[in-house]
């Protein structure tokens, strides 16, 4: 699966360019919980997006999705970042830290602003606003190139856990696969989602499934710490891959909407 920003990205962003109806962009969200709060992370989200702060009571997606609009937002961009990979984030800061908790974000670039899911409850997701620190430098990877990535990153991971030894095939490990794909929240996606931006965020999220099963507890067989580093190191590359992936898939699909909003008379 993708995550729920990346939801928050497309949808929006489709909906801020007239190619998809707000309760449809709300009603995509509940694919990952059943219920979604709003609150302001500083002092000037709440000012500028009229948000509680938090710790008050909260606002609901409807409001957030008005203010961007009151705002002007004209794009989104999904960051998925790791420590050691803050690209996109805009400095430190508290967003650049909640971002780094929750592994990915939302931002809103030419606002100056950035919005993290955090779930803090069964079925419940806690949207937060906040200003970033310094302005966030145009991050963009060619969906083209992400894809080649990828495929480049599973031949080098194969043939690196191929000579370490740790890529015996355990059993039952096609059976943990399809458990682990079907247990992904199934999501929609608006109408008009470039159909090459979809087809790299299903083989991202295969590629995925079948990453966290070679990091279970004993992958592959690897028995040693030794061996547990060399695997961890050998397959880095290819999370970096896949993360790469999905933001090129999104941020493909963000631009292809503001850019049929342009063509339109």
């Amino acid at each position: 699966m993708c995550c729920p920003s990346a939801t928050l990205a497309v949808w929006s962003s489709a909906w801020l360019h007239g190619a998809a109806a707000s309760d449809d962009a709300l009603d995509a969200l509940l694919a990952w919980g059943e219920a979604h709060e709003v609150v302001a992370g500083d002092d000037a989200a709440a000012e500028r997006f009229d948000l509680p702060p938090s710790g008050r009571r909260p606002a609901t997606p409807v409001q957030l999705l008005a203010a961007l609009r009151a705002n002007g937002a004209t794009t989104a961009q999904l960051v998925l970042p790791v420590p050691g990979d803050v690209r996109g984030l805009g400095g430190g800061g508290p967003f650049t830290e909640a971002a780094l908790r929750t592994g990915e974000a939302v931002l809103f670039p030419e606002l100056g602003y950035g919005v993290t899911p955090l779930p803090i409850a069964e079925g419940l997701w806690r949207w937060t606003v906040y200003r970033l620190a310094t302005p966030a430098p145009p991050e963009y990877t060619g969906l083209a190139e992400a894809e080649h990535a990828l495929t480049d990153a599973i031949r080098d991971s194969a043939g690196a856990l191929q000579t370490l030894d740790v890529a015996r095939e355990r059993p039952g490990v096609r059976a943990e696969l399809s458990a682990r794909l079907r247990s992904s929240p199934r999501l929609d996606w608006p109408g008009g989602t470039p159909g090459r931006s979809l087809r790299v965020l299903q083989r991202a999220e295969e590629i995925g499934a079948i990453l966290a099963l070679a990091n279970a507890d004993d992958p592959g067989g690897a028995l040693s710490a030794s061996a547990a580093l060399q695997r961890a190191d050998a397959l880095r590359p290819l999370a970096d891959a896949i993360r790469a992936a999905r933001r090129a898939a999104v941020n493909e699909a963000v631009r292809v909407f503001a850019d049929q909003a342009d063509r339109t008379p």
